[in-house]
C-alpha cells in the first residue's frame, strides 16, 4: 500500500484496517466522500455517526476502543460542540473536520489538545483530511529526541509530540543527548534548544552530524532569542530547520512532519538504489 499526501507525506506499508476510526458527521455528502476516501487509501471501515446519541454509542459499545475520531464541531444533540468535549474525556484522539474558521474557534479548538482540524472549504478538503489521519496512525514509527536544559520546555514538547502519536525521549543537556542517540538507533529527528550550559546546540549539531549523516534523522534548533542570525548559524552547522519560541502550533507540527517526509523519501530512494545495485 502506498500514499502519497497533499503536503507531500509518502506512506509505504501494510493496510491500515486494523485501526478503529469513529466519524462524528451529519452531512451525507461528508460522510460518504470521507468513507470513501479512507477506504479506497487504507482499507479502513469508518464507523459513521450521525448524531450524539450515536457517537455515545459507537464509543461506550464497542469491542475495543476507538484509535482515532473524526468530529464536527456540532451535531445534532450536541449543537454546542459537546461532541468534542466528549471525545476528549473518553480519551479519544480527534481530528476535526469542519466549515467553520475563525480565531476563536481555532483557539477553543487547540485548547482542547485535539490533534489536528481541517477545514472543508476546498476540493482537497477530504485528501488533507485522509492525509492527517495516516499521519496519525503511522507516527508512531518516528522516535523524536527532544534536548533542552529546561525541563518545562522539554515536557511541553514531549506532550506535543505524544498528541500526535510519535515515540519520544528526551535529554536535560547535550552530553546526555549523545549518549542516548548512541542507544537509540532509531531515531529520525532531534529538536534541540540552543542555550544550554555545557553544549549549546550549534555544538551538539555540530557532534551529531560528524556520525550521523542527513540521510540518517534530521536536526531541527530552537530558541527564544530574538537573534535571527541564529537560524543560519544552526543552518551552516548541518541542522536541518530552525523555529523561534514561542511555537505556533500548527508551524511547529507542519515542520516536523516536513522533516520527517524529506528523510523517508531519501530513505526509500536509498533504499531502491542500493537494491538495483
Amino acid at each position: 500500500m502506498s500514499f502519497f499526501g497533499v503536503s507531500g507525506m509518502y506512506y509505504s506499508g501494510e493496510s491500515l484496517q486494523q485501526h478503529r476510526i469513529v466519524l462524528a458527521e451529519d452531512s451525507n455528502l461528508f460522510s460518504a466522500m470521507v468513507s470513501k476516501r479512507l477506504k479506497e487509501l487504507f482499507d479502513i471501515d469508518v464507523i459513521v455517526c450521525k448524531d450524539y446519541d450515536d457517537l455515545q454509542f459507537a464509543v461506550e459499545n464497542a469491542t475495543f476502543p476507538a484509535t482515532l475520531a473524526i468530529s464536527n464541531i456540532n451535531l445534532p444533540g450536541a449543537e454546542n460542540g459537546e461532541a468534542l468535549s466528549y471525545l476528549i474525556d473518553m480519551s479519544v484522539p480527534t481530528i476535526v473536520f469542519t466549515g467553520t474558521y475563525q480565531e476563536t474557534t481555532r483557539e477553543a479548538l487547540l485548547a482542547k489538545e485535539i490533534v489536528d482540524y481541517v477545514i472543508k472549504d476546498n476540493i482537497f478538503a477530504v485528501d488533507m483530511l485522509a492525509e492527517s489521519v495516516c499521519r496519525f496512525l503511522t507516527n508512531h514509527r518516528h522516535h523524536v529526541l527532544i534536548v533542552d536544559d529546561s525541563p518545562t520546555a522539554r515536557a511541553l514538547l514531549t506532550s506535543q509530540l505524544k498528541r500526535y502519536n510519535f515515540r519520544t525521549s528526551s535529554a536535560e543537556n547535550g552530553a546526555a543527548a549523545l549518549e542516548v542517540l548512541k542507544k537509540s538507533p532509531d531515531i529520525a529527528l532531534v529538536i534541540t534548544d540552543y542555550n544550554m550550559p555545557d553544549i549549546d546546540g550549534f555544538e551538539l549539531t555540530r557532534r551529531i552530524r560528524s556520525s550521523y549523516g542527513p540521510h540518517q534523522l534530521r536536526i531541527i534548533g530552537v530558541s527564544s532569542s530574538a537573534n535571527r542570525l541564529l537560524s543560519a548559524r544552526f543552518l551552516k552547522a548541518g541542522g536541518n530547520d530552525f523555529m523561534m519560541r514561542p511555537f505556533i502550533n500548527e508551524e511547529f507540527y507542519c515542520r516536523v512532519n516536513q522533516n520527517l517526509d524529506t528523510l523517508t523519501k531519501i530513505q526509500t530512494l536509498g533504499a531502491k538504489v542500493a537494491k538495483r545495485a
